[in-house]
């Protein structure tokens, strides 16, 4: 087969690198894959359970939901359950066979507290606003293991947060007087909590519990009819050939997988132990090839249709169809993958690497005819969200599709022991992105209760605002009048530094939030902490959410704490650090998108004039090109250091809307076209 002549290419140039333990890479750094490796009775137990959730999620989306806390409270009875049986106290623990008693103990008191909710909810609708005692000893019961929970299956920051926001809630009259709140008692703070909708069983949870739950299990699906395996092999017929086609290879691949993957880290272990190696192999350096497998998993999350759990929340926090959200990410993630593509081609040149020689590729149409019915269920997905059913409908149709679909061919069939192995891998994806949604809705039930979302919106708007009565306007107005010929009001350009300051403290906090919360808890947090913010600055809010779900995604990737980075420098046996740094610069373009569309929302659709976003359009793939000169330090030639920075400023001119900086980026191209063109061609004649 072609398929094993490109594995055997690799295999030439294997190294150490390429005998890495998957599993001891993935418990290393994703936490949700240090579990328990249960055998006997509780290994059945555990499949059994898992499986059950699976069925609850995928009967109920396609034959009616229940009501949203009951849908929320049986989603979080099954994950406490499992978690606590899959999860052990410590770490140290995580290869330990066997269910400790006290762990069966946590489970059932979990699932009781959760379940509570169900058996006697027309009770408690009733009295709504007068807990009993009961009531009360079910919520706390539910805060404790629920925190515990999240603990063992992400690690301790976010939980930390939480008990933050309890102990705030309660000692609020202590307070400094810019964050002071009257205080609430106990049993006020357990009832908002879990009695409400504000609080555990919020909008993050009711999101988990519906359309998350089922987009991780049609990813599961997929991944058992083969679609991981058939991507790569596409993957390596449409790019493998070309200039650096293990890199390309990487980014198409990463990239299709991230859309029914969601998380970074299991990304890169997934296609990351093939295309590593296959970089290496044709000449990429170990800390290069890791750095664009994790910045290609970690755009994954960014990549429509299916994109990460955050964008299902922050369709419901937006109260919009989710197939808007997806139409808005669309620029932005071309945008991303263009500027990878480049950098790595340009790299490849640089190195003067080629790519893999056609006989060694997979045949293409050979190919397509074999498998390309599994890309049906994922065309299938992207009709069903334009034509207008709900995202839970459009999964639960896709899951079914996938089913018929897969008995097309031998390889591809879900038998019944695929089909279970799919149902419980799909639940035990689902339970880290559970604890985490309703462990931010305590963060989320503290803003509301005690209102510091919007105090705190108001004080990094004040921290990054340049008015009249500070000394930096003060200055900037003082040097622009001493300016002639310059006519620009004072106000206008406090107002846009305000902006600019704005959006640079909230990158910083969603950045450094990111670095220890999931993906899906950071976007909550900074979307009800941070985004209110440049709401007050008239940012629209789908630029808004999107600006803080990009730097969410991107704390992945920067260090000190870039663990997406760090699995590929694993598996490329690199230096964690230099893999992370080179990462950070490969996804540079991740950085300046978000600034892009706040400036110009028509790149996210919204206000759209046709030629003034093509025109957006255009000039942004070209300071893309750019930027990708400026990182690299490569075109047609190796480029000086004070070249790459005039990349940089024409890269930022195309960015910012306007003709003016259009013609001045456009021009900085055109010249280093012309500067490197006779730089190559004297390099040439040099060396004939």
């Amino acid at each position: 087969m072609s398929e094993e002549k490109v594995i055997n290419a690799a295999e030439q140039m294997e190294d150490s690198t390429s005998k890495v333990d998957l599993d001891e890479l993935m418990r290393k750094y994703d936490t949700e894959a240090r579990f328990r490796a249960l055998t006997g009775w509780q290994g059945k137990l555990v499949a059994i359970i898992a499986i059950a959730m699976s069925c609850f999620h995928f009967y109920t989306s396609g034959f009616g939901l229940l009501l949203a806390q009951k849908q929320g409270a049986v989603h979080l009875a099954f994950t406490l359950v499992l978690v606590y049986l899959l999860y052990p106290a410590s770490s140290k623990q995580s290869k330990t066979k066997g269910i400790p008693f006290y762990d069966f103990i946590l489970a059932v008191l979990g699932a009781a507290s959760a379940l509570y909710l169900v058996v006697f909810f027309n009770d408690l609708v009733t009295r709504a606003g007068l807990p009993t005692t009961t009531d009360l000893v079910m919520g706390f019961i539910l805060i404790v293991t629920l925190l515990e929970a999240t603990r063992r299956i992400s690690n301790p920051i976010l939980p930390c947060i939480a008990i933050v926001s309890l102990l705030y809630c309660y000692f609020g009259r202590s307070m400094p007087s810019v964050i002071a709140h009257r205080g609430f008692n106990v049993a006020r703070i357990v009832n908002h909590m879990y009695l409400g909708t504000e609080g555990i069983f919020g909008t993050p949870l009711e999101v988990s519990s519906t359309f998350v739950f089922m987009f991780i299990l049609f990813g599961s699906v997929l991944e058992k009819t083969g679609l991981g395996k058939f991507i790569i092999d596409l993957s390596l017929s449409l790019a493998g050939w070309s200039t650096g086609g293990p890199a390309k290879v990487a980014v198409v691949s990463s990239g299709l997988m991230g859309t029914v993957s969601g998380s970074s880290v299991a990304n890169v272990c997934t296609t990351g132990m093939f295309t590593i190696p296959l970089m290496k192999s044709v000449g990429y350096e170990p800390h290069f090839a890791g750095a664009v497998e994790a910045v290609a998993s970690t755009g994954g999350q960014i990549m429509p249709p299916v994109m990460g759990a955050a964008a299902f929340i922050m369709a419901q926090i937006l109260g919009v169809p989710y197939i808007q959200v997806a139409i808005a990410a669309v620029v932005p993630a071309l945008l991303y993958y263009f500027a990878v593509l480049v950098q790595v081609h340009f790299e490849a040149c640089r190195l003067g690497l080629k790519g893999i020689p056609w006989s060694q590729l997979p045949p293409i149409w050979p190919l397509l005819r074999s498998k390309g019915f599994l890309l049906i269920p994922l065309i299938a997905i992207i009709y069903f969200l334009l034509a207008g059913y709900t995202p839970l409908k459009a999964a639960f149709n896709g899951i079914l599709i996938s089913f018929a679909l897969s008995w097309l061919n031998k390889e591809t069939r879900l038998t019944l022991p695929r089909t279970l192995e799919a149902f419980q891998s799909g639940a035990r994806g689902a339970i880290g992105v559970a604890c985490a949604c309703a462990t931010v809705g305590i963060v989320v039930g503290m803003g509301t209760l005690t209102g510091l979302a919007l105090r705190i919106a108001g004080a990094i708007v004040s921290m990054a605002k340049v008015g009249p009565e500070s000394g930096l306007a003060l200055a900037f107005s003082s040097v622009v009048s001493m300016l002639p010929g310059i006519e620009m009001a004072a106000e206008a350009a406090a107002a846009s530094l305000t902006k600019i300051f704005t959006l640079f403290f909230t990158m910083i906090a969603s950045l450094i939030l990111g670095m220890g919360l999931p993906t899906t808890a950071n976007f909550i947090v900074t979307s009800t902490m941070a985004a209110p913010a440049l709401f007050l600055l008239g940012v629209p809010p789908t630029a808004a959410y999107m600006f803080v779900f990009y730097f969410g995604i991107a704390a992945d990737l920067t260090p000190p704490v870039a663990l997406a980075a760090y699995a590929g420098s694993g598996i490329a046996g690199s230096d964690p650090m230099k893999t992370g740094v080179t990462a950070f610069k490969l996804a540079l373009a991740g950085f300046l998108v978000p600034y892009i569309y706040v400036y110009s929302p028509m790149l996210l659709f919204i206000d759209v004039v046709p030629l003034e976003m093509v025109q957006a359009i255009c000039t942004a793939l070209i300071g893309v090109f750019l930027l990708a000169m400026f990182t690299i330090g490569y075109f047609r030639a190796p480029m000086a250091f004070w070249l790459r920075l005039v990349a940089l400023i024409g890269a930022l001119s195309l960015m910012v809307p306007g003709t003016v900086s259009d013609i001045v980026g456009l021009g900085v191209l055109v010249g280093i076209f012309l500067l490197q063109t006779a730089k190559a061609k004297l390099s040439k004649k040099a060396a004939a």
